[in-house]
């Protein structure tokens, strides 16, 4: 073979790796498609202290904090301290990206997302919409899956907004599919309306949904992964308290108790809940 032959014979192969990581590069990911009424979390996000349940005037800010969430997991958080409503932010635009590939452009109008947030649309709403996309965008999410010894490190999104016309772009990275890689659940959107402006019953909501039959849990373990900023047992018992009965009185939950340092929670299954445990 000719050494023309040969560099010929080189360059097609440099060729075919180029072409190879071409196509893995043109993968598609895109989100989970759930159904309209609801919204797709991951258990993750919902089984720990990342949206915390706190009041937003009580945000703190976090240098690489560890939060607390469920076992197997690790977070480490940087920025100030996201809270349900942001919750409710970062949700909707999933829910708006998840129709198109990640990674590719997702454009809303202000109004049109306060609206579905529930909220008014005047000036200090879209202030307030402006200060949690940017919590959003300028923190710092560190998820450890413990098991597999692997990291996603970023932020929860990126956006650009025309101040003229009052729209967003929002971008998700591919990766946040990360999350998704340990479960997830369709949370009721009307439900989560209902309990707007009260944070213990909607991170409440959002765990107890992630779970077909809930056990009974340490009150301790709920003051911990929902990032209660409430450092007294007592204090976090009286709320607790409160928050249940805002579920019972949507219905989510039929019964709960105490039983000395436990809480044990009666909450119908959904049907597919039902299935699930059926299976097992």
């Amino acid at each position: 073979m000719s050494i023309s032959d040969t560099a010929l014979q080189q360059r097609v192969v440099k060729l075919g790796k180029h072409a190879s990581a071409r196509a893995r590069d043109s993968k598609v990911y895109q989100l989970p498609l759930w159904p309209e009424p609801t919204r797709g979390i991951p258990n993750p996000v919902l089984r720990g202290a990342l949206f915390a349940a706190v009041q937003g005037k009580n945000r703190a800010v976090f240098q690489r904090e560890l939060l607390a969430c469920q076992k197997g997991l690790q977070i480490r958080f940087t920025g100030i301290q996201l809270d349900q409503s942001d919750l409710d932010v970062w949700e909707q635009g999933l829910h708006l990206a998840r129709l198109q590939p990640l990674g590719t452009r997702c454009e809303f109008s202000v109004y049109g997302f306060l609206k579905a947030l529930g909220r008014k649309t005047g000036k200090s709403e879209h202030e307030w919409l402006k200060n949690s996309f940017a919590r959003l965008m300028g923190c710092g999410v560190e998820l450890t899956d413990q098991l597999e010894h692997k990291t996603y490190g970023g932020s929860l999104l990126e956006f650009m907004r025309d101040d003229l016309s009052g729209r967003y772009v929002v971008i998700f990275n591919p990766k946040i599919l990360t999350f998704y890689d340990g479960g997830w659940t369709a949370i009721d959107w009307q439900d989560r309306q209902r309990l707007r402006g009260k944070p213990l019953a909607l991170w409440l909501h959002g765990y107890l949904a992630s779970h077909a039959k809930p056990y009974p849990i340490k009150i301790e373990t709920l003051r911990a992964f929902s990032g209660s900023s409430n450092k007294q047992i007592k204090g976090f018992k009286r709320s607790l308290f409160a928050a249940l009965n805002e579920l019972k009185k949507i219905d989510f939950i039929l019964e709960f108790d105490f039983d000395g340092d436990n809480v044990i929670i009666n909450k119908p299954p959904t049907p597919s809940q039902q299935r699930f445990l059926f299976s097992k």
